[in-house]
């Protein structure tokens, strides 16, 4: 998930087309009734003028508007989740429309990739089935307490997950290969890039088209230092021959996490390094404890405050990890967890005008514009949210505004989102921290319990959950839950938020029992007030935890 608070500022810019862009880049502030982001960007604008049409003309020599002919009318780089969505609706409202992808393979590179993209080869779905995998282990130990004898200790079979894993993706790529073929969207396989604002270059071959999308999404970054070359990365940690006995994490976000609690789950000596004194930077301060707390309880070993500086490998093939506190030794192997760039190098953009950041993600208005009128963009290569449905979001509303005369921009408000960690967090809407800053007076309810599974399994397994209510307008501003089925539950109270529910109405509502979720409509009586000029009433996050046992 994108963590950074800020957008870059985009200078404005004028076009020959039959508008003139200066007004759709980003403004200081967000036109929305609240500003209701976690770990958004803060600089998401919404326009007030009337409904554009974002047709590109060109003029014939004469000065006469002569419509040019193109071969098709939206060519898509990358046959990703976004692209794939944009390019077969863009196809059902009657658009002649391409789309390039490389051949297959389940790590990226330069000359792979994959129908699906990130999420389904090397993303979302390969990681929540090793997820999966993981979590018998702990489950086989939660079965004792409940009468279950095993005659000998289960074994895993690595070799058996990655084989049913890569069949999965193939028949997953294949199902998104005839979605497009049902659709009508013709599949080129090879490298796109740009050539000028109308044409696209895919391995020699040129194909003109009316607009352009670039769908690209990200690859995965190791930072440069001595011994790089023996680092893993995402793509190659889910794909590896065998199973890490000893495994270096390095990184404190939500991949980091994700992949410590599945090869923890698999039975790998799991040590996670992190820069900071906390995980998940950005998350809620108070969810950042509790994983960390119950990641470590389950026998991961965190180092924290350190960052690595080179990483070397000795004679009997195993690694050490040197960092600013010391090494540390016999690795089998070391994984960089340490962030995503979007994969825009030799697009060509550069050439014709596309402008990009820093950190090379494409710079977008808020209707997916670039900066050439005919060249649109989405998904995590403008570094917006970076997360599937939200790609899912932006490519419909880009067919939607180029092809049905429905200029639709896509709504980042209270988008919710899920880590896969063990235990998992669930959350949508602003945090402690940030609500504070926007609102200043807040009413904290937290509930801190050993769940029912917990007391006949033996295991010190807890859950935490956490409303963050405006104290002036009683509604809900944030949710969030670290425990044992939170994604599944966030995705349902994730309507309640961006519908502006307030606290009353979750007071309202009769819980479902016995269930974790009911206390999300069982918590009374505020932690704590906070007030923006007074001293906060409540108690503490460390006395609630005393209180709860912990």
């Amino acid at each position: 998930m994108a963590t950074s608070l800020t957008t870059p500022k985009l200078s404005s810019f004028s076009c020959s087309a039959t508008f003139t862009l200066n007004s759709l880049f980003f403004p200081k502030s967000l036109h929305l009734s609240r500003p209701y982001f976690l770990s958004l960007p803060t600089t998401l604008l919404s326009l007030s003028h009337p409904r554009r049409t974002f047709a590109v003309r060109s003029q014939s020599q004469n000065g006469a508007d002569a419509p040019p002919h193109y071969d098709f009318d939206l060519f898509t780089i990358g046959a990703g989740s976004g692209g794939v969505r944009a390019s077969r609706f863009a196809a059902s409202y009657g658009a002649n429309v391409a789309i390039c992808e490389l051949p297959f393979s389940t790590i990226s590179s330069d000359t792979t990739g994959g129908v699906g993209g990130t999420c389904v080869i090397r993303g979302c779905v390969p990681k929540k089935l090793l997820v999966y995998a993981s979590k018998y282990s702990h489950e086989f130990e939660e079965s004792n307490g409940f009468g279950w004898k095993y005659d000998s200790e289960p074994k895993h079979n690595w070799s058996t997950l990655i084989a049913n894993k890569n069949a999965e993706l193939q028949r997953l790529t294949g199902i998104y290969k005839n979605t497009l073929k049902n659709a009508g969207v013709k599949l080129i396989e090879g490298r796109g890039k740009i050539i000028d604002p109308h044409t696209v270059d895919v391995d020699g071959r040129l194909y003109s088209a009316k607009h352009i999308l670039v769908s690209v999404g990200g690859r995965p970054f190791i930072p440069d230092i001595p011994g790089r070359e023996h680092a893993i990365d995402s793509d190659a940690a889910l794909d590896l021959p065998s199973k890490p006995e000893k495994i270096a994490i390095v990184g404190g976000g939500y991949i980091a996490l994700e992949f410590a609690g599945i090869f923890n789950g698999l039975k790998s000596d799991v040590h996670v390094f992190i820069r900071q004194k906390k995980v998940l930077r950005g998350f809620d301060e108070e969810v950042r404890d509790f994983v960390g707390e119950q990641m470590s309880l389950r026998g991961i070993e965190f180092h924290t405050e350190e960052s690595p500086q080179a990483i070397i490998k000795s004679a009997d093939g195993s690694f050490s990890l040197k960092t600013n506190k010391g090494s540390l030794e016999g690795f089998s192997h070391i994984f960089f967890a340490t962030g995503r760039r979007p994969n825009t190098k030799n697009l060509g953009l550069e050439s014709v005008g596309v402008k990009v950041d820093k950190d090379g993600a494409i710079q977008v208005d808020e209707y997916s514009q670039t900066s050439v009128p005919s060249i649109w963009a989405v998904g995590d290569v403008t570094n917006r949210i970076n997360l599937t449905p939200v790609a899912l979001m932006e490519g419909m509303a880009l067919a939607k505004t180029l092809f049905q005369d429905e200029p639709t921009k896509p709504d980042f408000r209270a988008v919710p989102s899920a880590v896969f960690s063990q235990p998992p967090i669930g959350q949508v809407g602003l945090t402690e921290e940030q609500a504070v800053e926007q609102y200043g007076d807040i009413d904290i309810f937290t509930a801190n319990f050993r769940p029912m599974k917990a007391t006949l399994s033996g295991l010190p397994d807890r859950a935490f959950m956490k409303l963050i209510v405006c104290a002036k307008t009683n509604e809900v501003l944030g949710l969030h839950m670290c425990g044992e089925d939170a994604a599944e539950i966030v995705q349902g109270f994730a309507v309640a938020i961006k519908a502006g529910l307030t606290k009353s109405a979750f007071d309202a509502t009769v819980g479902v029992h016995p269930t974790a979720a009911e206390e999300f409509v069982t918590m009374r009586t505020p932690t704590r007030k906070i007030r923006k000029n007074q001293p906060s009433e409540g108690k503490s996050n460390s006395e609630v935890k005393a209180a709860a046992g912990v």
